[in-house]
């Protein structure tokens, strides 16, 4: 054995386990997931849970334990938060060990099978087209091995490499194949660093998430005058009563905080990753979730995605005067010429299982920018195959032969003779037709529901294909998008992007696009303001999956394309990506629909404190009747549970199918602040209204609460608070089909106990036995109501809405 044979023969199995026990092994310094104990840290150590343990603290101190009970809301969205987390941690791993690549590498002087994390440094790693390098490198042999480099470099000029030269991971093989020669894994390598955030479990910055930061700094800013208001408010007129002080100023700040908002968007992303794993969808970025709900348009590749991966040989037509015969011997000497064949060579490898042991001189790999690849063979001649219409004048007969064939959606290629060897330049230049090669594809069964959805759905669909331009328009209107005689092949099209994103506005099925050009369309729609979704398995679909807002590969598909996309649909199904769609719309879409109630909680308390707090302290300046905030703690608690807190966990977890539009943070905001205001004044009119000729004192804290007069106050008062804030719900839950209008209907129904039963009058501290103060209270309610509904249709009606949030 020579000792360049030696050398490709690879590392013995001793010298890789020495190599693995000292730690030269391609394992991440982590897998980018978070343990047990940071999710625990992360949902249950934040800012908001140290404040209300603050808050319950003093109420503790005031020996009113009932009180503290908005404390235990704290824990239970907690242990919530982490069980979800764990959950979509479980899943993700499952998912990712099915995605895992593998390689091959030469061990023991054998081609060995190996996951990408067990290359060890010294490892012969076999490279074709499509491979992801996953390790640094070098060259030991190569056979028109081509590289690109632009996930790392930005130049999307393919790199011709040669022996001993550098490979990069996060590179990936276009063309040709050869050997390499591990020489950084792990942490020491691009691929850590390329890999570091695949699967992670985070909501890294997307506007939803960019929103509710800023939405929480405004409230933030809001919360230290108003908190410094009421408690310097309620310490005034405490006098010898703090215990009613603190009460009262917990029960005020409490609310200010939106505690339930950041918990649910975590919950529903969460849940979102659990339920796409369930239909074998991994999601390798959150955010891509965020940007299916807002994705306008698809660019689907044909291959693979309309049509299924495989292709079967259907006929050879000799053209000229070449016996078929003699065709096929050609074509079978091709197939078995290639060490690395794509599904072109397969199905003809397929068709033909003898090879006539030619021996080969040189060979040409298929490359996706010259459309052709060939091999010379000793005695026998130079055999070309490529794509018919670019290796064919489309005005001879022969060309007009492979047009009219490809028209019905056949793939067509041409065999061909060259006058010089395949490796010389120029070799396609002259050639010899010898037959037409007709391959047929398969349509995907389920690809015509899919891309009515897309129709119904307002999604348009552009197929973006490197095959002949009416062959693919031809599988496209079979599948009722589009007419094949409309199909427009790239090579016709304009440069320019302005140009080029009217082309792509007029048309749909787009023919012989190259893997830059597909990169130039989707940056074409984004210069028209699209979303854009691409999906795609080959390795000439990575360039667009990686500019795309959202990159779809199938589990199939090509290292590289898996490694760059998003999202990968494991099961290879085209049908999946409705279901991720709607499931994207539904986070985000319940998102904003709860963000509106939490809000319009936050507005409603921060303005009541600020009011409330002013007044008192305009009450102690100039001697008149002072004003104590009215709540206690366990009345704001109350009010939240189904106005807030139960029905938000539901909405965020129902259907929802509209399409997510960028604003959310002024669109939250139209809604909340104008809701938020006349929840704030009918509420302080109702607390005005009955407490008139009560005086000015309040009753002392009894038995860990407020004396009866205040109670019946503060429940009248609470009554108006709560029945505003149902409407509010109402009002968000719609359009109210069965779903929504039970779990409307069951949490009004939830507070008639409350008021009712003795048991729970006493222990929630309400008395709703006057019925002067109850009669004001339902009727500052139904003005409440009235002015909620209003307010509502002009917001709604400014954004171009039905009047309904989400109608």
């Amino acid at each position: 054995m020579g000792e360049r044979e030696q050398h490709e023969a690879g590392l013995s199995t001793a010298e890789v386990e020495e190599l693995t026990r000292r730690g030269e092994v391609n394992h991440a310094p982590d897998d980018g997931m978070r343990s047990t104990w940071q999710i625990v840290r992360a949902n249950l150590f934040t800012r908001i849970n140290a404040i209300f343990a603050i808050l319950v603290a003093l109420v503790v101190a005031t020996g009113s334990l009932r009180n503290a009970l908005f404390g235990l809301a704290i824990v239970i969205n907690s242990i919530v938060g982490i069980a979800q987390e764990l959950r979509a941690r479980h899943t993700l791993k499952q998912l990712s060990i099915v995605n895992t690549a593998e390689v091959t590498v030469r061990r023991d002087d054998e081609a060995k099978k190996i996951p990408t994390t067990d290359i060890v440094t010294g490892d012969i790693v076999e490279l074709s087209s499509g491979s992801q390098i996953a390790v640094d490198g070098v060259v030991v042999r190569a056979d028109h091995l081509d590289v690109d480099e632009s996930l790392l470099t930005g130049e999307s000029d393919p790199i011709d490499k040669r022996s001993d030269d550098d490979l990069r991971s996060g590179s990936f093989v276009v063309a040709g194949s050869g050997l390499m020669r591990a020489t950084a894994v792990g942490g020491d390598s691009y691929a850590a660093k390329l890999t570091a955030d695949a699967g992670e479990f985070t909501l890294v910055r997307s506007e939803l998430r960019s929103g509710i930061d800023s939405i929480l700094k405004v409230i933030t800013y809001l919360l230290i005058p108003a908190g410094l208001i009421t408690i310097v408010n309620q310490l005034l007129l405490a006098r010898d009563d703090w215990k009613q002080a603190v009460l009262g100023m917990v029960a005020a700040l409490t609310p200010m905080v939106p505690e339930g908002l950041v918990l649910l968007t975590s919950v529903a992303f969460a849940v979102g990753v659990i339920r796409l794993g369930r239909r074998q969808c991994l999601v390798n970025e959150l955010p891509a979730i965020e940007g299916l709900a807002r994705v306008d348009v698809v660019c689907a590749d044909k291959t693979g995605t309309l049509t299924e991966p495989g292709m079967t040989l259907e006929r050879v037509e000799p053209l000229g005067d070449t016996d078929e015969g003699s065709a096929k011997e050609a074509l079978a000497a091709l197939a078995h010429a290639d060490e690395h064949p794509n599904a072109t060579m397969l199905a003809v490898k397929d068709a033909f299982g003898d090879a006539p042991g030619w021996g080969v001189e040189a060979r040409a790999p298929f490359s996706s920018a010259t459309k052709w690849s060939g091999v010379s063979f000793a005695g026998h001649g130079n055999w070309v195959m490529g794509a018919a219409d670019i290796l064919l004048d489309p005005d001879s007969a022969d060309g007009e032969r492979a047009t009219e064939v490809g028209a019905s959606g056949a793939r067509v290629l041409l065999l061909a003779e060259a006058e010089t060897r395949v490796d010389a330049d120029g070799a396609s230049g002259e050639l010899t037709p010898r037959a037409l090669v007709v391959l047929a594809q398969k349509v995907r069964p389920d690809a015509a529901k899919t891309l009515e959805y897309f129709h119904d759905q307002g999604v348009e669909v552009k197929v973006i294909s490197g095959d002949n331009a009416r062959s693919v328009g031809a599988v496209a209107e079979s599948l009722g998008l589009g007419e094949a005689d409309q199909a427009l092949d790239a090579r016709k099209l304009p440069t320019d992007t302005a140009e080029l994103a009217d082309a792509l506005d007029k048309g749909v099925v787009f023919g012989r696009v190259k893997p830059d050009g597909k990169r130039a369309m989707v940056r074409a729609l984004h210069s028209r303001d699209h979303i854009v979704a691409m999906t795609g398995d080959g390795v000439n679909d990575v360039l667009a999956l990686k500019d795309a807002d959202v990159g779809v590969a199938m589990g199939s598909g090509s290292d590289a394309t898996r490694a760059v996309a998003q999202i990968v649909l494991l099961d290879n199904k085209f049908a999946t990506l409705p279901h991720v769609v709607a499931e994207g719309r539904r986070v985000i879409g319940n998102i904003e629909r709860v963000a509106h109630l939490f809000l319009t909680k936050t507005i409603y308390a921060v303005t009541l404190a600020l009011v409330i707090g002013l007044l008192g302290l305009g009450a102690h300046l100039f001697h008149t009747p002072s004003l104590a905030y009215p709540f206690e703690p366990i009345h704001l608690t109350i009010a939240a549970w189904f106005t807030i807190g139960v029905p938000s966990f539901v909405l965020s977890l129902l259907p929802n199918s509209e399409r997510a539009r960028s604003g959310f943070v002024p669109r939250v905001m139209r809604f909340a602040i104008p809701s938020g205001l006349v929840i704030a004044a009918v509420t302080l009119a109702c607390y005005l209204l009955v407490r008139h000729g009560q005086g000015g004192g309040a009753d002392a804290v009894t038995d860990g609460g407020f004396g009866a007069g205040h109670t019946q106050i503060a429940t009248a008062t609470l009554t108006t608070l709560i029945a505003c804030s149902w409407w509010v719900l109402v009002i968000v839950a719609r359009p109210l089909d069965r779903l929504r209008l039970a779990l409307v209907t069951a949490c009004f129904l939830a507070y008639v106990p409350m008021f009712l039963l003795p048991f729970t009058r006493r222990w929630f501290s309400l008395d709703p036995t006057n019925l002067s103060r109850m009669a004001i209270a339902a009727a500052c309610a139904l003005v409440g109501v009235a002015a909620l509904e209003s307010v509502h249709r002009v917001v709604a009606r400014r954004q171009g809405q039905a009047p309904a949030v989400h109608g």
